[in-house]
């Protein structure tokens, strides 16, 4: 026989073997209602144990702007079905848990599709068109939409599997019957659809909740679904990231012993003296043997760093005054001296939007950048929370669907009224020393500019909306800390971008933000403090630019307020010396002031919602009787045409 003849025969032998055993999907939940890491597939192979090399998974989107191409894509390449010839791909709150854990959102809703294709990943690079070619099996599903029309002829399948057939919000899944149908129920997850098969013997880990304080013991329980006929012993592995073997002691071994079906294991979280902020722990458990099956694995631990810095200065509710200096750099603002009107307003912009000079980073960055931008004075570990004006921990940035305890990233311009957006590469974090060109044309950019993001209560920030402030003006109780924050950071973006502008009203129209009237008050009630200066410089470490309404808060009246049209002429220093030896107490007080260090001037009395109550004259030293409820009030302090606002206590 010709010997190439009898190569190519032993090759496509070879071949036939590999795929002998075809791989099928069995099973999808593509949507489980408030719980987006409980989704999964499930493959399966006519034999138990057997390797899925040579197989990809490729996952494509039928949606109008998804193109019926590839979103995600697996390679299979060294993983091996189970006992019942299942392997389940899957988010983290799966149960049982998956084979392998894939991060949140990676199923979409519908109609899309799921495709295993004999090849390897990067043969089905993102924005591949679904195709025949090399598919092994294919499944096209939707939650009732009517796009992606075009996925079944070109995919080969017959029709589109609604995952809603049972109705709306139920937690089911499409799965494969034994004769090859389709039927949608109740997901059934590293189970045969339809019974039969080797039945598992289930582990469910048991902790002592989803945080632990340095300095505490923690303890990690593994029970079984039945009594154990032999020992059975679990490994599993702790360290994650910066937290490692110097963190904790304990065993990272549990062994259930013949005839029970309980382990307990204690582990103590060292107690050090360094400040690392909290870690999370995870729970990594190795794949048992058959017949055990983890309910759950990759159990995130949050450790609570009791070591933490206290700054210097306070945070808005407690504000101080300059104990922060500005950090930007000997001459940034010279090019604005001298300007009046519009020359001034040229002028601001063309420095903090200078092309060239000017970065922005994508909007995963800015997960990192409020991090460092609004730690709380109060505790390092923590963020500062815009409106309800309270610290929140940094590891409960919200990733999930529910938002309850959780923060996020608020727009003070609102996205819906500005008119900019996320695009795919704002899902991907790359650092301070990777960044977008941009100049003031660059609206898009308005999506991820840190100067006009905070960080908020994620439940708060839904209520927020996109109102207008004015219409908008915090929760209920509130001391209004934020006020002049969102001002000043409203006016930023009204210079930083050519389209948007601030306006009285509310305004209809994209590109504009209301109130301007009370935004002017706010920014009068609410001074700029040490706070908003430090996060002044830690967003011009990363883009480059500064809030000039915070450095220079008395510009603002120069472009919105009274003085427009008149020249502005650079401060040699931001230090007033006018109040440089002013004083009011008692504080908190029962209604008695005094007041001294100013020879003359007024003190004028606001509630939190920028209400003036009443008004007095000073003249040296002077007290003042204020008849006023308990609660929190401003006071703005007024002396040869220059102001100070405080904030008072009436018990």
């Amino acid at each position: 026989m010709n010997k190439r003849l009898l190569l190519s025969l032993v090759t496509l032998f070879i071949g036939n073997l590999i795929h002998a055993q075809n791989v099928v999907i069995n099973e999808l939940d593509s949507r489980n209602p408030g719980v987006d890491t409980a989704e999964f597939i499930e493959l399966k192979t006519q034999s138990p144990n057997t390797p899925l090399d040579g197989y990809v998974m490729v996952l494509f989107n039928g949606s109008s702007s998804g193109g019926n191409s590839s979103y995600y894509t697996l390679d299979l390449d060294g993983f091996v079905t189970d006992f019942n010839g299942l392997f389940v791909i899957g988010g983290a709150d799966v149960s049982p848990s998956p084979n392998f854990i894939v991060s949140q959102n990676t199923f979409q809703n519908g109609v899309d599709a799921v495709g295993i294709y004999v090849g390897n990943d990067f043969d089905y690079p993102d924005g591949t068109l679904a195709t025949t070619a090399n598919l092994e099996d294919a499944l096209v599903y939707s939650h009732g939409q009517s796009d992606g029309q075009d996925l079944p002829g070109l995919l080969d399948f017959q029709g589109i599997i609604n995952e809603n057939t049972n109705g709306e919000g139920l937690t089911q899944s499409i799965q494969r019957a034994d004769d090859g149908s389709w039927f949608v129920a109740d997901p059934t997850p590293r189970q045969p659809n339809q019974g039969g098969g080797t039945d598992p013997i289930f582990i469910d880990v048991i902790t002592d909740g989803n945080t632990v304080n340095e300095g505490e013991d923690f303890t990690i329980t593994i029970e079984t679904s039945q009594t154990l006929p032999e020992s059975f012993t679990l490994n599993y592995t702790l360290a994650n990231g910066d937290f490692d073997q110097n963190d904790f002691t304990g065993s990272t071994t549990l062994t259930i012993n013949q005839g029970e079906d309980l382990a307990s294991v204690t582990i103590n979280i060292t107690d050090d003296d360094i400040d690392e902020g909290d870690e999370v722990m995870l729970i990594s458990i190795d794949e048992p043997n058959p017949p055990y099956v983890l309910l759950q694995n990759e159990i995130e631990i949050i450790v609570i760093d009791n070591d933490f810095v206290v700054a210097d200065w306070g945070s808005p509710v407690n504000p101080t005054f300059d104990e922060v200096n500005s950090t930007a750099p000997a001459g940034y603002y010279d090019a604005i001296d001298g300007k009046s009107g519009q020359e001034l307003i040229d002028a601001i912009q063309d420095i903090i939007a200078e092309e060239g000079v000017v970065r922005i980073h994508t909007y995963t960055d800015i997960i990192d950048i409020l991090k460092e931008a609004d730690q709380s004075p109060d505790n390092s570990n923590q963020v500062w929370l815009i409106y309800r004006e309270e610290n929140r921990a940094k590891y409960m940035f919200q990733t999930g669907s529910t938002g309850t305890t959780f923060w996020n990233r608020e727009h003070v311009f609102p996205r819906s009224r500005g008119g900019f957006f996320s695009i795919e590469d704002d899902g991907i974090a790359t650092g301070i020393n990777f960044w977008w060109n941009t100049n003031a044309d660059s609206l898009r950019h308005g999506n991820s500019d840190a100067h006009a993001l905070r960080a908020a209560d994620a439940n708060e920030n839904s209520s927020r909306g996109n109102k207008h402030y004015g219409d908008y003006t915090g929760p209920t109780n509130n001391v209004g800390s934020f006020y002049g924050d969102v001002a000043r950071s409203a006016f930023y973006m009204a210079i930083r971008f050519n389209d948007l502008d601030v306006a009285d009203g509310f305004p209809t129209e994209t590109g504009f933000l209301g109130d301007l009237t009370i935004l002017l008050d706010w920014h009068e009630l609410d001074p700029a403090d040490d706070f908003e200066m430090n996060r002044n410089n830690v967003i011009y470490e990363w883009q480059q630019n500064r809030n000039p309404f915070i450095d220079f808060p008395e510009l603002v009246d120069y472009i919105w307020g009274d003085k427009q049209g008149d020249v502005w002429n650079n401060p040699l220093s931001t230090f007033d010396e006018e109040f440089e030896n002013f004083s009011f107490y008692p504080n908190p007080s029962t209604g008695k002031l005094n007041i001294k260090g100013l020879e003359t001037g007024e003190v004028e009395v606001f509630d939190v919602q920028g209400k003036s109550l009443q008004n007095f004259n000073i003249n040296g030293e002077t007290s003042i009787d204020l008849n006023l409820s308990s609660g929190i009030y401003l006071l703005r302090f007024t002396s040869n045409s220059t102001s100070t606002v405080e904030r008072l206590i009436i018990k």
